[in-house]
């Protein structure tokens, strides 16, 4: 059964009855080529445990589970777990878990499949992300420390271009940083709208996020690190001098010293900034006692 075929979809939703539920951003993928360019890019091995976030009907949970040790779907609609049993059937490496990703404590999930699959060697996080969470799901993932070699995630184009934006592109903020900080970011593919059933409104873009073993900078406080970054963006149009003194409430002078001493022109915009230059401003802020 080739269960990214349109009449295949078709088919199981009208033996089942099943309803799309717009606010969980339901859209299923019918291209098989870029199903494959996914699994490949995940670099899934045999001693490997998956895990993928909302697995639909199934459509690449299947592929991964014929290159995986282990796979756990975790899925949070439960009128979509029926169907998975069925689609899944064959697959006896697959678990189906009906739970809310952003309530689910993955480290736990994965620490006890430790206990069944032993050999196991990377954990590699997969799925296609419903746009309106992506950027919670995410950040989840990164800030529990999930103990995960990679996410590769399909999302919104929007979203993915301002992940991997580098300093100087337009489309670089908090969240670049913050993602560039955990991750290597890698563009898998872009995928065009018309591969959904049914089709959303936005293009959509792959990309695998590479978990650092360490970290890419050093930092005397990681609060105040993420706290620089978010002030510096909160006021985009702004120099880095006044949107750093009014984000953390430090004042001028005081955000002027520690520019000069980190080498820093007050007059930049974050977006032109790098996570060393972050990273400079965040350990000036604490060596003042900040």
């Amino acid at each position: 059964m080739k269960l990214y075929s349109p009449a295949t979809i078709k088919d199981i939703r009208e033996r089942y009855g099943f309803r799309l539920t717009k606010s969980l951003g339901q859209n299923f993928l019918t291209d098989k080529n870029i199903i494959d360019n996914i699994i490949e890019a995940s670099n899934i091995g045999e001693n490997d445990l998956v895990i993928e976030i909302g697995p639909g009907i199934g459509v690449i949970t299947k592929e991964a589970a014929a290159k995986a040790g282990s796979v756990i779907a975790v899925e949070i609609d439960k009128n979509l777990i029926p169907i998975l049993q069925e689609t899944l059937a064959d697959e006896t490496n697959v678990k189906i878990i009906n739970r809310d990703i952003l309530k689910t404590d993955l480290t736990a999930v994965i620490e006890e499949e430790k206990k069944n699959f032993p050999q196991m060697e990377n954990v590699r996080i997969i799925g296609n992300l419903p746009y309106y969470i992506t950027t919670p799901i995410i950040m989840k993932l990164l800030e529990d420390g999930v103990p995960a070699d990679s996410i590769t995630v399909m999302m919104q184009k929007e979203v993915a271009d301002r992940i991997k934006a580098a300093p100087g592109n337009k489309e670089r903020g908090a969240l670049s940083v913050a993602v560039q900080y955990y991750c290597q970011v890698v563009k898998v593919t872009d995928v065009p709208k018309e591969v959904f059933v049914p089709a959303p409104k936005v293009d959509s873009t792959v990309l695998r996020l590479d978990i650092r073993k360490e970290k890419p900078v050093e930092l005397k406080d990681d609060k105040l690190f993420f706290k620089a970054v978010k002030s510096g963006f909160a006021q985009r149009r702004k120099t880095l001098l006044n949107s750093l003194a009014s984000g953390t409430g430090l004042g001028k002078d005081k955000i002027g010293q520690i520019l000069e001493e980190a080498g820093i022109d007050p007059g930049r915009r974050a977006e032109t900034l790098d996570i060393d230059e972050f990273a400079k401003i965040a350990n000036g802020m604490f060596e003042m006692n900040l």
